[in-house]
Parts: structure tokens; C-alpha cells; sequence
């Protein structure tokens, strides 16, 4: 069995059951494996998307729950009703563009139409299933930046024993990416518009989570990437996409545009446990720390920039902090101190010989908001497909490797174009129309509370809305 501990070194060694509900350490750090385990590529081979997050996952969490068990959580959350694709995440195959080398990994096949989807599908069956088995109610609260709100709720109203309470940035998210949130009736789920940016919602979370007494009174939990169960289930389709573009025998790499870092570390994990990725590329939008951290060894706060690709407008990357760890050494003390400079200084500074390691193991590329539709347009005009700015934002990184591989390059579509159409119709002329199970969005009645950042407001509202 795998035991969890913390990147600041703090308390004992977890299991997994312990980590899903817990999310955060007590002593602020994020829960990694005490080790990696290792698959069998050969052993992948010929099997289906749910056979693959069978084997991936299944090290992570056994001894805590029954193989039966999780393998019927698994059928329940991959099904065609949820992910309308039995490949869960195909690749589409940008042919005559950039040598035949570009797979898209379509990661817009869920309910909410984003990559969050794969993750946190399972994580709501995950919680239903161990709260059943420990008789226990939990509450939730989660930041997010556009994508993860609807997603997380999208998973957690399933459960009766889950309250789910979502802050997001008042303004600062596209209207589909609201609306998917707020239209949704259920009494356990409750959104919070916050007047401040997503790192002033991520803030109030983590403050949340640091406030035992608060954290212990209404039973609180993390549904944010925080949560190692987030990163696990996000570990299974870089395996799922390397096997089907003929790893090992072929190289393969993966573009990932992310600010939070987490998309990127399930890559970074999958590379732990054997899979061999030949570039991991970091595409940024304008608000570029990662892609600074990597040019400069600084990581240095700066401003948060509402750009196009909203999900991305981020500056604190929470879950950098477990890579620092690896990168550290798994030194928990060094670690702690660094995150404390960043808090308190809002900047830390990593050696150049940490640092030649770090950019062996990661590329990076930055996009404009005048970049974004340039190669939104330029894709579409080559190759007839549409993508989102996010996905837009990866496209550059996917050229600017173009000429340095061989093998496969994919590229993580992180949302389905449509939940951006103002940015899509600016770059090709023509708004990309909602699947078929989100026609009616537009018409249904919102709901939500907006709210000053300020934390004792919001925790007043979360003991005051939580089921007894």
C-alpha cells in the first residue's frame, strides 16, 4: 500500500481515504506518494480507456478500497451517458498541418465540457462511496478560475452527504462557464461570486483549510487540485494517449496549457511511473509566472491579467509546490521555507544547478491575447478545426517543438470551444454552436451570491448553508 505525506513534512504517513477527504495537510502542504509506482506499458496495450484507469489508479488507493469497489466506481463515472466518447478523451489528428506531427487529446467530451471533467466525475464517486462507508457528512468549498466550479459540482450533486460551495472571480469567467455553475438547482450546491480575482478566491480557500477549528466544525474538504485524488485520475489519460499513439516503441509529447500547474504535474507523475515523454511543454497565457520560473529561476508574483484564456489567469500556481518538492529532493524543510518567501515576499529564487535540472524536464512558451486568435484562426484556416484560447495558447507550444521531434505531439484541448464563442467568433468569424446537452443553457434561471473578499463573510455563509 502506498502511503501519502506531506511537501512540508508535517504529521504522519496517510492513506489514501484519509487524503480524499482531507485535501489539504494540516501543516498547509500538499499530500504526494511516499513512492511511484511503476506500470507495464506492454500490459497497457489493446485495453480500453476505463481498463487503463484500472491499472493506473488502482496502486494509489489499494488496501482502502475493495477492487470490486473501485472498479464499479470507475465503470460509473467513465460511461457514455457521462463522457458521450467510450475513449473518454479521444485525439483527433491535425493531418497536413505541421507535418502530420499535432494530435488533439479532446478532453471536452464530460458533462461540463472541459478537461476538469475526467477528474472530478470521479472524485465526487470517490467521496460518495467513503462517506457512505464512514457514515459522515462533508462540506466542500473550492476556488476556481472558470472550468473546475461547474465540474466539481457536476460530480458532487450526486451525493446527498456533500454540501459543495464554489467561489469564483465576480466577472472574470466566460457567461457559459458561469451560467453551467449557477443554473444548476440542487440544494447542496451554492456558488459565490467574489469581488477579487481567482487567486483572491484560491487565497480564501487555503485560508479556510488553515483555520482547524473552521476546517474540523463543518467537516471540509477539497475538491481543488490540492487534492491528490484530482491528480491521479488526471494521470490516466497521458498514459491512455502516449499507449494509443504507439508508446513506447515511438516518442511522444504532450503540450499542456495550464496555470495551476496541475494538468501539467499528472504529465510529470505519468513520467515517474515510466512513460517515457520525450518534451512536457508549459504553455502560458499573459499571466506567465510558470513559463518566468522556468526562463529565470524567480518565481515572482505579479499582477493577474483578465485575458481571453480565463482559466489561466492565475499567479499563484498551487500545485507547483509538489514539483518543487521532487525538485528539492523531497527536502520538506527547504520546501517549507520557500513557499513561506513566496507568501510573505511574493517571489522566491532557485539556483541554477536546480534549475538546468528543472528545464530538462520542462519547456515553455507564452501566447498574447493577440497570439491567441492568430493561431485559433490559423489552425482553423489549415485544418478546419476549432479551438478553444486555451487550447490556442498550447498550440504554440506544439510548434515551437515541431522541429525537435519525430514522434507524436499532443496537445491537451482543455475545453470545448464553445464555452469561449465571443473569442472563437473574434478569431474565424463564427460562434461555436453548445452541444446538444447545453442548448437550453442560456434559458435556465441562475443562482448565486455575490460576496466582498472578505473571509469571515464567506465562512459565516458556509456554517449558515450547510446541511446539519
Amino acid at each position: 500500500m502506498i502511503d501519502y505525506i506531506s511537501t512540508r513534512g508535517g504529521g504522519e504517513p496517510q492513506t489514501f481515504e484519509q487524503v480524499l477527504l482531507a485535501g489539504l495537510a494540516p501543516d498547509g502542504g500538499l499530500y504526494v506518494p511516499k513512492v511511484w509506482p511503476q506500470m507495464d506499458l506492454e500490459g497497457l496495450k489493446g485495453l480500453s480507456y476505463i481498463e487503463i484507469a484500472e491499472a493506473v489508479m488502482y496502486p494509489f488507493i489499494e488496501d482502502t478500497i475493495a477492487p470490486d469497489a473501485f472498479s464499479q466506481i470507475v465503470h460509473r463515472t467513465y460511461n457514455e451517458d457521462a463522457f458521450r466518447s467510450e475513449e473518454v478523451t479521444p485525439l483527433a489528428h491535425l493531418r497536413t498541418y505541421m507535418d502530420d506531427k499535432i494530435h488533439i487529446m479532446e478532453q471536452f467530451h464530460g458533462p461540463t465540457i472541459a478537461f476538469k471533467d475526467v477528474a472530478l466525475q470521479l472524485l465526487g464517486h470517490l467521496f460518495d462511496h467513503t462517506l457512505k462507508k464512514r457514515g459522515r457528512r462533508m462540506t466542500i468549498v473550492g476556488a476556481t478560475s472558470g472550468d473546475t466550479g461547474s465540474a466539481a459540482i457536476e460530480g458532487c450533486r450526486i451525493s446527498d452527504l456533500i454540501d459543495i460551495f464554489i467561489l469564483h472571480p465576480k466577472g472574470r469567467v466566460s457567461e457559459v462557464q458561469r451560467r453551467q455553475m449557477t443554473s444548476v438547482e440542487d440544494d447542496n450546491v451554492h456558488n459565490i461570486a467574489l469581488d477579487g480575482t481567482f487567486d483572491d478566491c484560491q487565497d480564501m480557500v487555503k485560508a479556510m483549510f488553515a483555520d482547524k477549528d473552521f476546517r474540523d466544525e463543518v467537516h471540509l474538504s477539497a475538491v481543488n487540485s490540492i487534492n491528490w485524488a484530482r491528480i491521479m485520475a488526471q494521470i490516466v489519460y497521458y498514459f491512455a494517449a502516449a499507449i494509443k499513439a504507439g508508446a513506447p516503441e515511438k516518442e511522444v509529447s504532450f503540450v499542456v496549457p495550464t496555470g495551476n500547474f496541475g494538468n501539467v504535474f499528472a504529465a510529470y507523475c505519468a513520467r515517474q511511473m515510466g512513460l517515457p515523454i520525450k518534451h512536457l511543454v508549459i504553455s502560458t497565457n499573459k499571466n506567465d509566472i510558470l513559463t518566468r520560473f522556468f526562463e529565470t529561476g524567480e518565481m515572482s508574483v505579479d499582477e493577474a491579467h483578465a485575458t481571453l484564456s480565463p482559466s489561466m489567469d492565475i499567479q499563484i500556481s498551487s500545485n507547483f509546490e509538489r514539483y518543487l518538492f521532487d525538485l528539492f529532493g523531497r527536502d520538506s524543510e527547504k520546501l517549507a521555507d520557500t513557499m513561506k518567501n513566496l507568501k510573505e515576499k511574493g517571489s522566491f529564487k532557485v539556483d541554477d544547478a536546480l534549475m538546468k535540472f528543472a528545464r530538462d524536464e520542462f519547456k515553455t512558451t507564452r501566447a498574447d491575447d493577440e497570439e491567441t486568435l492568430d493561431l485559433i484562426r490559423e489552425c482553423y484556416e489549415e485544418t478546419l478545426y476549432v479551438l478553444d484560447p486555451h487550447t490556442a495558447v498550447g498550440l504554440k507550444g506544439a510548434k515551437a517543438i515541431a522541429d525537435d521531434t519525430d514522434g507524436a505531439i499532443i496537445l491537451l484541448a482543455t475545453a470545448h470551444p464553445s464555452k469561449f464563442p465571443d473569442a472563437v467568433e473574434k478569431a474565424i468569424g463564427m460562434r461555436p454552436p453548445l452541444p446538444p446537452h447545453l442548448e437550453d443553457l442560456f434559458e435556465r434561471e441562475e443562482r448565486m451570491d455575490e460576496m466582498p473578499n472578505d473571509i469571515e463573510t464567506v465562512m459565516k455563509f458556509v456554517r449558515e448553508h450547510r446541511s446539519a
